[in-house]
C-alpha cells in the first residue's frame, strides 16, 4: 500500500512541478510582455480554466495522499523510506499546497476582481507579475523536491 501511495504522490508532485515550471519559465514572462489589459485578461482566463476536475484531482488529491503517507511513515518511523516519505509529504503540503492557498489564490482572487483596462489594475498587474511569480518559483522548487523525495522513497520500498 505504501508503495502505491508513494508512486501516486510522485506522479502528482511531478505533474504539479511541470505545471508550475512552465509558468515560471515561460507563461508569466509571456503575459508580462503583453499590453496590461491583455495580460490581465489572459491570466484571468487561465485562472478560471485551470479550476477543472483533472487539475483539482491532481493538486488536491496529491495533498491528501501526502497527508496519508506522512501519517503512515511516522507510524513506521524505523522503515527505510520513512524519512524520504515524510520529507516529500511536507515539501508538497507546505511548499506547494499551502503556498498556493495562502499566497497565490488570494492574488488570483484580487486579479479576478480587477477591470483589466483600469489604472488600478495596471498597478495590481505589476505587483502580481513579481509576487505571484516569486511564490510560483517556490511551488516549482518544492514540488520538484517532493518528487525527488518520493523517488528516493520508492528506491527503499
Amino acid at each position: 500500500m505504501t508503495f502505491g501511495l508513494a508512486f501516486l504522490a510522485a506522479i502528482g508532485s511531478g505533474l504539479m512541478a511541470g505545471l508550475f515550471f512552465i509558468f515560471s519559465v515561460t507563461i508569466m514572462s509571456a503575459l508580462g510582455k503583453l499590453p496590461v489589459p491583455a495580460g490581465i485578461a489572459a491570466m484571468q482566463s487561465i485562472n478560471t480554466t485551470i479550476l477543472n476536475p483533472l487539475f483539482l484531482a491532481a493538486f488536491m488529491g496529491t495533498a491528501l495522499v501526502c497527508v496519508i503517507i506522512a501519517v503512515i511513515a511516522m507510524l513506521d518511523w524505523a522503515g527505510p523510506a520513512s524519512g524520504w516519505l515524510v520529507t516529500g509529504a511536507l515539501l508538497y503540503v507546505a511548499g506547494t499546497f499551502l503556498v498556493t492557498i495562502i499566497f497565490n489564490v488570494p492574488m488570483n482572487d484580487a486579479l479576478a476582481a480587477a477591470t483589466p483596462d483600469s489604472s488600478e489594475a495596471a498597478s495590481l498587474w505589476t505587483r502580481y507579475l513579481a509576487v505571484w511569480t516569486g511564490w510560483n518559483h517556490v511551488r516549482t522548487v518544492t514540488s520538484t523536491a517532493a518528487l525527488g523525495s518520493f523517488i528516493m522513497a520508492l528506491r527503499h520500498l
